[in-house]
């Protein structure tokens, strides 16, 4: 996924906050990322405007190097505790992800209680966000994306970030609520029909706010009646009409029922 118009400028806008103003560094850096990585010793203005300049330039591998190096260089200066973010920021902008998460935990674990804490945080959750993958792979990213999501609500829900890390919670149920679905339909197609029941219930049981419950209540009336409980379909059914009247999945299920039990869904008539 790429980044949101709003994440992005949430983060610009921290860089500023964190950056300090005044010029780059004024010679041109005409090194290569090679020359810039090695170990050399500087005073800590210098070189954190020297990984300033590399961000600038979106060179943001070099950046997060030189910022890390802020770090080991001056771990006592104020500049480290920026620098330590920034390199957060950096490996974030590099797609660079578990080296994003990493640098950010480590600012949280020597600065708890910082005014950045809340971004350092919702750095993680973004980081982990931006690696979901196709609802066919391994959801284990989109559980940890939307525990670290919930921690930031949790701790900072009147932080700026809480705001949009509500709305991918939201969009992470939804990618989970299809997970279950694809597999759900899996086992229909297999036949295997308490298999399929078992995950279109999560998803009406667990994931109720999202756009595959009217779907997943249409598969459970088909896997129902499949297993020969009729009542259950009927009752499924009704669900879905008194819920989702006018939608396809309740004209599909209202005309499967006609269809094999010569009645309508109990509890809603089709006029």
């Amino acid at each position: 996924m790429r980044l949101s118009r709003l994440r992005f400028a949430l983060a610009a806008s921290l860089v500023s906050a964190l950056l300090l103003t005044g010029s780059a560094s004024q010679a041109a850096d005409k090194k290569s990322s090679k020359e810039n990585n090695r170990y050399v010793a500087r005073d800590v203005e210098t070189l954190y405007n020297a990984a300033k300049n590399q961000l600038d330039r979106k060179r943001y591998k070099v950046a997060a190097v030189l910022f890390d190096e802020v770090e080991r260089q001056h771990p006592y200066s104020i500049w480290a505790r920026r620098a330590e973010l920034m390199s957060a920021f950096s490996h974030y902008l590099a797609q660079d992800y578990p080296e994003s998460i990493e640098s950010a935990r480590r600012f949280l674990s020597i600065h708890p209680g910082n005014k950045d804490a809340p971004y350092a945080m919702y750095l993680i959750a973004v980081a982990y966000y931006e690696q979901i993958g196709d609802v066919n792979r391994d959801q284990k990213i989109s559980a940890q994306a939307l525990d670290a999501m919930g921690d930031l609500i949790r701790r900072y829900p009147d932080s700026p970030y809480a705001s949009d890390a509500r709305l991918k919670i939201d969009l992470i149920n939804d990618h989970l609520a299809g997970r279950e679905m694809d597999i759900g339909r899996f086992y229909q197609r297999r036949h295997e029909w308490l298999a399929s029941v078992y995950r279109f219930r999560k998803v009406v049981d667990s994931y109720q706010t999202t756009s595959h419950v009217p779907e997943a209540l249409l598969r459970l009336t088909e896997s129902y009646l499949e297993l020969g409980i009729p009542e259950q379909a009927h009752r499924t059914a009704a669900v879905l009409g008194a819920n989702f009247p006018g939608s396809d999945w309740y004209q599909r299920a209202y005309e499967i029922i006609q269809k094999t039990e010569g009645s309508a869904p109990k509890g809603k008539s089709k006029a």
